[in-house]
C-alpha cells in the first residue's frame, strides 16, 4: 500500500492546531516536500512551521482569517510562488459555534459560511486551476462532520455548512473526475481538539471535568483524536485511495442509523 506523499506540495488549513496541526505532521512524516500552514495565530503557526521542518519537509506560514474573502487567493498565490505549484488541499479549518434555527443570528450564519464553505469552495477552485493548469492529477480532502446527517438543534447553522461543503465535495469530484483530481470528505466524529476543550469548558461552562465524562460514555471509551483524522486524511491524499473520489466517509464509533 503507498501511503507516501514523496515529492507532493499540500495546502492544509487550520493547521496551526487540533485535526489541521495532526495532518500537516502526518503528510510531513509521509514524505510530502512541502506545506503550506494555515491559520490565525502566528506564534502557533511558527511552531507548526518548526515541527513540520523538523521531519523534513519544507514549510510556509500564510497567517489571516478565511472569513476575508481574499483569504483563498492569498493563501493559493502562497503556495504557488513557494513551491511551484498545488498537488493537494486539506480544508480542515472550520468554526463551530452553536446557533439553533430558533436563535441563531445573521452575524452568526455569515461568519460561519464564509470560513466552513466559502472559503472552501474558492479554495478548491484554485487548486484545481493549477492541477488542470499543469494537466497533473491531485487530491483534496474536505474535513466535514457528523452532523451533515442532520446535527445538534443548536448546532443548525454549522450542521448546514458542513452539508453544503459535502455537497460541493460530491459536485466537484463529479466535475473533474476525468482531470484525475480525486475530492473526498470526512465526516469526522466528536474530537478532543484544543478548540473543542474551549468550547465545552469555558464558552459552554460544563468546566474541565467534561472531557473525562464524556469519553467514559464512548464505545472505545474516548473521543476521537486529531491523530485519528489524520491516519484516514493521508490514506485519501495518497496513491493508496486511487481512483476513489467523492467518497463522504464516517469517522465515527457508532454506525449512523441504527438505534438501541
Amino acid at each position: 500500500m503507498n501511503l507516501s506523499l514523496a515529492g507532493m506540495a499540500l495546502i492544509v488549513t487550520g493547521s496551526t492546531q487540533g485535526v489541521g496541526r495532526a495532518i500537516a505532521l502526518e503528510a510531513a512524516g509521509n514524505g510530502a516536500e512541502g506545506i503550506v500552514v494555515c491559520g490565525r495565530d502566528e506564534a502557533r503557526g511558527q511552531a507548526v512551521v518548526a515541527e513540520v521542518e523538523a521531519m523534513g519537509a519544507n514549510a510556509h506560514l500564510v497567517v489571516g482569517d478565511l472569513s476575508a474573502q481574499d483569504a483563498p487567493q492569498r493563501i493559493a498565490d502562497a503556495a504557488l510562488e513557494r513551491f511551484g505549484r498545488i498537488d493537494a488541499l486539506v480544508n480542515a479549518a472550520g468554526l463551530t459555534d452553536r446557533g439553533s434555527v430558533a436563535e441563531a443570528k445573521p452575524e452568526l450564519w455569515d461568519r460561519l459560511y464564509a470560513v466552513n464553505a466559502r472559503a472552501p469552495f474558492f479554495l478548491m477552485q484554485k487548486a484545481i486551476a493549477d492541477m488542470r493548469r499543469r494537466k497533473s492529477p491531485g487530491s483534496i480532502v474536505n474535513i466535514l462532520s457528523m452532523n451533515v446527517h442532520g446535527g445538534a438543534t443548536d448546532l443548525a447553522v454549522y450542521a448546514s455548512t458542513k452539508a453544503a461543503l459535502a455537497l460541493l465535495t460530491r459536485n466537484a469530484a463529479h466535475a473533474h473526475r476525468f482531470d484525475r483530481i480525486r475530492i473526498n470528505g470526512i465526516n469526522v466524529g466528536w474530537t478532543d481538539t484544543p478548540a473543542e476543550r474551549v468550547m465545552h469548558a469555558d464558552t459552554l461552562g460544563k468546566g474541565p471535568d467534561w472531557l473525562p465524562q464524556q469519553a467514559a460514555q464512548q464505545p472505545f471509551g474516548r473521543l476521537l483524536v486529531p491523530e485519528d483524522i489524520a491516519r484516514l486524511a493521508l490514506f485519501l491524499l495518497s496513491p493508496a485511495s486511487e481512483p476513489m473520489t467523492g467518497a463522504l466517509i464516517d469517522q465515527e464509533q457508532s454506525a449512523v442509523g441504527p438505534k438501541d
